[in-house]
């Protein structure tokens, strides 16, 4: 299950995009995984940058987005990885989320600025990077994404 993930009726649902984003390090690839504390409960989560968008915005142009307002990092989509679906609780009720995600290759060394959502930024190893995920269905997308970058 997803972040907060909680089971009963939902009160609304909602939309995201992010990124699997990606280099070669000198062990191999590394993911770009963020840390933060839950608003709600306080807890610590590490997870993949991702949000919702703006008026007008498709997919792709959401996942851009907030992968670089969230980790300050400049990337090209690769490929699509699919979406992931999970229910969670805020202030206001439950919500039905549906997350898509994008394998992106990372095209400059040049870190930008940041929105402070993440406390922080790291690259991991792509095996350590799915091992420290939060999040089960977050797991699953970096499963996706080291098999889209095993195919020649």
């Amino acid at each position: 299950m997803g972040p907060g993930a909680v089971r009963g009726e939902c009160v609304r649902s909602e939309t995201s995009a992010g990124g699997v984003v990606y280099r070669q390090g000198a062990a191999g690839i590394e993911i770009a995984l963020g840390d933060q504390r839950d608003r709600l409960t306080g807890a610590h989560n590490v997870r993949l940058p991702k949000g919702r968008p703006d008026r007008g915005e498709n997919l792709e142009q959401t996942a851009l987005r907030e992968v670089a307002e969230e980790t300050g990092l400049d990337a090209r989509i690769v490929a699509p990885l699919g979406s992931v679906d999970y229910v969670y609780a805020d202030a206001r009720g439950k919500v039905d989320k549906k997350v898509h995600f994008f394998l992106m290759e990372l095209a400059s060394t040049e870190a930008g600025p940041t929105d402070g959502e993440l406390e922080r930024v790291a690259w991991v190893d792509i095996d350590e990077a799915e091992r420290r995920l939060s999040f089960t269905t977050e797991q699953e997308i970096v499963a996706r994404a080291r098999e889209a970058l095993a195919k020649p």
